[in-house]
């Protein structure tokens, strides 16, 4: 069994999906960890051994239903996870904003049942955003991108934060350009790990070198978040022109419920209850409002995250099989929509001629707020569990779902676990040579 180690996998990752996003739910448990290598186990002693042609649309495959298989999970696990009914979203608290664009709100307080409020009531307040936090930018001199500006030799500057004072040294070659120079800077601050971001950027023949902090606002001691000079060599500091602060540091300002506050971040927390998080300034909108979705809004929001995640799995299945010819995966999860349409179309849900779902939220409501609504539980919990079956199986052994050639089967009497043989693709193997 190989391990798949090819730069187009990771390129393909982050052009596609970026960096992952780290939520709450992709945090685990011992025991949820536990049963995670269980399954591996189990489909390593269970599998064939598969020999594969690895091309990359294979590689795209694996990742694409991956990363779907993830999203999913986590969607079920902020319904309750599995076994758990959806209705449990009625006990929960869930914040909304009048102005998404403007301010988006997340609630992270204690949910009680005994105090939860529908709409935003009179737990509810407004924000008006006045500025946004703008972190320190020092934009440096357009120069020449083609040009030798610099004498060959080693340069030095120093760099003061907040947190530390540190002195940064670049050697210049003799065939080195001004963007060369520049380049060099820019990946040994990006490197440093000292809370910089610099970035070189060309136009028309020139390039220029930015360093941006990644923190935002000033405290009211502060007078920068960074500073750069240099006293033997000033003058190449001076031809980059990265000494001088072209952006200074702001802190947002916002107006909450009639007052003034300030803070160093557009990301914060009011009452240890909402998270808030500042896009733009509200202008002429007027302030944003805060407050409580209602119980039907926020059983709609789960159920149009099941779905979008159901219908994320049916592309991937479709993508595939356009490609490769293979159905098995697209027959599989449309299976789960076919098997339940009745029961689907009763709360909302239909499927067009692709399979994609599709929501009715006026249907949903009057199903999720009506005298049989415990029916309406019942079809979405084996919805929600039937995904989640899914995304478990999908995500031990994506490759189940490709064409491949059947090398050897297991006795199927004399099966054992083969622990150092588990991966995330379990029951592959990859002929390099191919």
């Amino acid at each position: 069994m190989a391990v798949i180690s090819n730069a187009s996998v990771y390129n393909y990752l982050m052009s596609v999906y970026g960096s992952p996003d780290s939520g709450r739910y992709d945090s685990h448990k011992k025991s949820e960890l536990k049963d995670v290598y269980n399954r591996m186990v189990r489909a390593n002693k269970e599998s064939p051994l598969y020999k594969i042609d690895f091309t990359p649309h294979i590689t795209e495959f694996a990742i694409d239903l991956k990363e779907s298989a993830r999203r999913m999970s986590n969607v079920v696990a902020s319904l309750g996870g599995s076994g758990s009914g959806i209705e449990s979203v009625f006990h929960k608290k869930s914040a909304a904003s009048s102005n998404e664009d403007a301010v988006s709100v997340e609630y992270v307080g204690k949910d009680d049942e005994e105090s939860e409020e529908e709409g935003t009531g009179d737990s509810g307040f407004s924000i008006e955003v006045r500025e946004l936090a703008r972190p320190q930018v020092n934009r440096g001199h357009a120069l020449y991108a083609e040009g030798h500006g610099f004498e060959s030799g080693t340069y030095s500057f120093d760099l003061d934060t907040n947190s530390g004072s540190y002195e940064f040294q670049f050697n210049v070659g003799e065939e080195d350009t001004n963007k060369d120079v520049q380049s060099k800077i820019m990946r040994l601050i990006n490197t440093s790990n000292v809370g910089l971001n610099a970035e070189v950027s060309e136009e028309e023949g020139l390039s220029t070198l930015t360093v941006t902090s990644k923190q935002t606002g000033l405290a009211e001691n502060e007078k920068y978040l960074f500073r750069i000079s240099s006293g033997a060599s000033w003058n190449e500091l001076n031809l980059l022109g990265i000494g001088e602060v072209t952006s200074p540091a702001r802190s947002s300002t916002f107006i909450l419920n009639d007052k003034e506050h300030h803070s160093l971040s557009n990301s914060f927390t009011i009452n240890h209850e909402f998270e808030l998080t500042l896009k733009k300034t509200t202008g002429e909108e007027g302030p944003a409002v805060i407050g409580f979705k209602a119980n039907a809004d926020a059983i709609a929001d789960s159920v149009t995250d099941l779905m979008n995640s159901y219908n994320g799995f049916v592309a991937v299945g479709k993508k595939y099989s356009d490609i490769d010819g293979n159905r098995s995966l697209l027959n599989e999860v449309t299976a789960i929509g076919r098997q339940l349409s009745e029961e689907l179309r009763s709360v909302g849900l239909s499927a067009d001629d692709s399979g994609m779902l599709r929501l009715d939220r006026s249907v949903l409501e009057e199903a999720v707020t009506g005298e049989d609504n415990q029916e309406t539980f019942r079809c979405l919990n084996i919805f929600k569990d039937a995904l989640y079956n899914e995304a478990c199986k999908t995500s031990t052994n994506p490759l189940y779902y490709v064409n491949k050639v059947t090398v050897e089967y297991k006795n199927p009497g004399r099966t054992f676990a083969a622990p150092y043989a588990s991966s995330a693709y379990s029951g592959m193997l990859v002929d390099c040579f191919l």
